[in-house]
């Protein structure tokens, strides 16, 4: 049988580089070095001009979507002629007579709605009917899979985990001088509200009088929780406030130096679907505290301290043994480092292109 041609969808590409951006970068670099794959990248954004041999399908992403959630037209099929399977690297894949694979990396924005933008809910909506209609949805971990299989009870479901995004080397020079030579547990996501931002506030506030020098670094974009964020670093005494710091966004090579020099990264999401930054922080040798929610326990393994969502006292706890204990330090670093490897793209890449084979096959 010949190489599958896959209709791959570069959209997460454009603009601001997100996980989900990441990911389908390296997937795509993974694939484009496969001689059991053709790939041929497409895109439905309008924004900015299509990179060489990049599709543009012309309907307007935002106009498509409206479309898609509530009809199967306009197929893509005119626009992509000559793929054999279409890939919606990012929750939304066009209607089309071609087998079909849906990547879907979590499953919060479908139970959560009003936690959501339209954007993301007019997604959902082209999601479900795809799912419904015989898409086949890809899952970036068990978890994903379970959640897709209880919303969609008739949907085809292939788990596939995907890889770690490299984390860059640091920069040499310290690039927040408020953390020149302090210690510091560090929050790296946007601050929405399934992130759950406020629990781990009020865990340092609980641990702050204990450690006079720590600091609290919270980096990440100000998304739906902001003001809850915002709030609960005001309930904390006047000293400990003192020792919160936002970064807002943050780079690559600030990332990367917050997690080769913090004591822990503390992860106390209500919901996640793989987690990136787990694996950055296991590339960065960064002990990692997190909640046992979705995906978290199927990706770190013994590599963190778990709490359960919810255990104030529990999250607080295991903060405070991250920071005070060397020994647990030393052996959550050991085992994140054993645990990175799984996370390869080389077997992610050979897991999704044997998918490929499969519904190509399926269509002859």
């Amino acid at each position: 049988m010949a190489a599958p041609s896959v209709a791959f969808d570069v959209g997460p590409l454009q603009g601001r580089r997100t996980g989900i951006g990441g990911a389908v970068e390296a997937l795509r670099h993974g694939l484009q070095s496969s001689p059991d794959v053709e790939l041929m990248p497409y895109i439905t954004s309008f924004r900015g001009r299509p990179a060489a041999g990049v599709r543009r399908l012309p309907v307007p992403a935002a106009v498509a979507h409206r479309l898609w959630s509530v009809a199967d037209w306009p197929r893509a099929d005119r626009w992509i002629r000559g793929a054999s399977v279409i890939h919606g690297t990012n929750y939304v894949v066009p209607p089309s007579r071609l087998p079909r694979l849906v990547s879907v990396y979590d499953c919060w924005f479908l139970r959560n709605r009003d936690d959501a933008n339209a954007d993301v809910v007019r997604s959902g909506g082209v999601l479900a009917r795809a799912l419904r209609s015989g898409a086949v949805a890809h899952a970036s971990s068990a978890a994903t899979a379970d959640a897709i299989r209880e919303l969609f009870p008739q949907a085809e479901v292939r788990t596939i985990a995907l890889g770690a995004i490299e984390l860059p080397s640091p920069p040499a020079s310290c690039p927040i001088p408020e953390l020149q030579d302090v210690p510091f547990i560090v929050s790296i996501s946007t601050l929405e509200r399934r992130k759950n931002i406020p629990a781990l506030v009020a865990a340092f506030g609980a641990i702050a009088p204990a450690h006079g020098d720590l600091r609290l670094v919270i980096a990440g974009a100000r998304g739906d929780d902001a003001a809850a964020v915002d709030a609960a670093i005001d309930a904390l005494s006047t000293e400990a406030e003192g020792r919160v710091l936002m970064t807002g966004y943050v780079d690559d090579g600030v990332r990367a130096w917050l997690l080769h020099h913090a004591v822990g990264l503390c992860y106390p999401s209500l919901d996640e679907g793989f987690g990136f930054p787990l694996l950055d922080a296991m590339q960065a040798g960064t002990p990692i505290v997190a909640t046992r929610a979705g995906s978290i326990p199927e990706v770190t393994g013994d590599a963190a301290v778990l709490v359960d969502v919810g255990d104030a006292d529990g999250l607080a706890a295991a903060i405070e043994l991250v920071v005070s204990d060397a020994a647990t330090r030393a052996r959550l670093i050991d085992a994140g480092t054993a645990r990175l490897q799984r996370y390869t793209w080389e077997r992610t890449v050979s897991e999704m292109t044997a998918v490929y084979v499969e519904l190509a096959g399926s269509a002859g």
